[in-house]
């Protein structure tokens, strides 16, 4: 069968349930206190999609690919979602440890997600460095720590595209 354009791919992948691995990256969270990890989760099972592990990290870049390669390494993992460690601080190296690591980048969500923030913070908007693409088989996206950021990057970018995304990294 074949299948062509975004509407027909995404009628293709179906809606079903993708399991997930999230990683907060904090210097000051703890699980109790982790906002954006109670978010995911609850949005994500609200959608019947399963959220099958969870890291809380220090920005340090050993600690960053120990935990992109350990997520990626899970069988039914689809997506890893990455939340902190995005800016320029000298702290910030999230994003310096995952572009090296994906085998394929999706530039779009980062622009796309400038481009939505732009309209909420101005010009604070491009210190960030939210990125996303694929590596070993499995979904990556990487996004600010704030939760306005992280609900930004969910429910505008990732959610309506989730099960096309999942579909399209699996399918030979």
């Amino acid at each position: 069968m074949s299948v062509k354009g975004a509407d027909q791919h995404r009628q293709f992948a179906g809606s079903q349930p993708v399991t997930i691995a999230i990683v907060t990256v904090s210097d000051s969270r703890t699980p109790e206190t982790d906002t954006n990890r109670h978010y995911i989760e609850r949005r994500m099972a609200e959608l019947g999609h399963i959220v099958a592990a969870y890291r809380l990290i220090r920005d340090e870049p050993d600690q960053v690919a120990a935990a992109l390669d350990e997520m990626a390494a899970l069988d039914d993992v689809r997506l890893i979602l990455f939340n902190g460690g995005t800016g320029i601080a000298p702290r910030d190296t999230t994003y310096d440890v995952i572009s090296r690591m994906l085998e394929k980048t999706l530039p779009g969500f980062g622009e796309l997600f400038r481009y939505l923030s732009y309209q909420e913070v101005g010009a604070a908007a491009m210190l960030s460095r939210a990125t996303a693409g694929v590596y070993k088989r499995t979904l990556v996206f990487s996004m600010p720590g704030s939760p306005n950021a992280v609900e930004v990057a969910l429910e505008k970018l990732i959610l309506p595209e989730l099960n096309h995304l999942a579909w399209e990294v699996v399918r030979k």
